[in-house]
């Protein structure tokens, strides 16, 4: 049976939830699928012994896990050698406008230019705003630069702006690049 690896960094979940249900798509097209992540990978992990890897990090402070960079430059030659992908998750991806949208690109592309990695498939992907799991200075913060964005301020709820159509189109995609490589 085909294996893929799809290994993430996340900071609040939403990346991790986008792992899922990526997992759940590829799994759902007859894959054998192995979730990992990478700040906490399983002894002995060898993205070698998988046909196809996904990368996912989410976007803090204006740059993704460096754990994540870490994963990436030391299984470099895998990664270029097998189907690969990479999905990056922020909230500036939330952006209806797309000159609103091109930090989240541009830090992406900066994320493939910084490792030398060359995925077959990269997506700007929309997080979520959690301020129910905040601390205090977080929230407070996470609400200023929303404000300043013209986001959601109101710090009673949380706000979901991954599109999850998206995330299954982009995790279809990849089982196509898995075939043409069988």
């Amino acid at each position: 049976m085909t294996r893929v690896l799809i290994c993430y960094g996340t900071s609040e979940g939403q990346t991790e939830a986008i792992a899922e249900r990526m997992g759940d798509v590829v799994g759902g097209e007859g894959y054998e699928v192995t979730l990992t992540h990478l700040k906490h990978p399983p002894d002995g992990l060898d993205p070698g012994t998988y046909d196809g890897i996904v990368v996912g990090a989410s976007i803090h402070g204006g740059s993704h896990q460096r754990y994540v960079g870490s994963f990436v430059r030391d299984h470099l030659e895998t990664l270029n050698r097998r189907p690969s992908a990479f999905f990056s998750v922020s909230l500036t991806a939330a952006h209806d406008d797309p000159g609103e949208r091109e930090p989240a690109t541009a830090l992406l592309e900066a994320f493939l230019d910084e490792t030398g990695w060359n995925p077959d498939g990269t997506l700007a992907v929309a997080g979520a705003l959690k301020y129910s799991e905040y601390g205090r200075l977080k929230r407070f913060v996470m609400r200023w630069i929303a404000g300043r964005a013209s986001g959601d301020t109101d710090t009673a709820r949380d706000y979901e702006y991954t599109d999850w159509d998206d995330v299954e189109a982009f995790a279809r995609e990849f089982t196509t690049l898995l075939r043409a490589d069988a």
